[in-house]
């Protein structure tokens, strides 16, 4: 049986003994994923530099997330800015591919903290 080189774009596979853990959405191992790098340009460009806020509670067993996504910076400013996020929503967080995520619902506040620093916010979903 002869091993394929690179695993087909979406089939589905999420860990390979070969590879190790892979992308679930373009099957890559997460090493080498370009999902992110992908999602962060197309959000600079369709997003129209806007940065959005929102609440997710899908795969969290009902618990709420507030999410902020299209924020223009990269590497260490943007964790810089998750960090100053959690500490005046008074919640803890994390730094997910370019997606902000802090626990609870803090959507009013953080579309306040994220205008005062000049950026055009949106806050997305009901």
């Amino acid at each position: 049986m002869k091993r394929k080189k690179h695993m087909p774009e979406g089939d589905g596979v999420v860990w390979s003994s070969q590879y190790g853990k892979m992308c679930p959405r373009c099957s890559r191992p997460v090493a080498g994923c370009v999902c992110a790098r992908v999602a962060a340009a197309q959000a600079g460009s369709d997003g129209g530099g806007v940065v959005r806020v929102g609440r997710e509670t899908q795969g969290r067993k009902g618990s709420g997330v507030s999410v902020v996504t299209g924020v223009p910076l990269a590497g260490a400013e943007l964790k810089a800015l998750a960090k100053l996020l959690k500490q005046r929503c008074g919640s803890g967080g994390t730094l997910k591919d370019g997606v902000i995520e802090i626990q609870g619902d803090h959507r009013d506040l953080l579309v306040r903290l994220l205008e005062e620093r000049g950026w055009t916010v949106k806050r997305s979903g009901g």
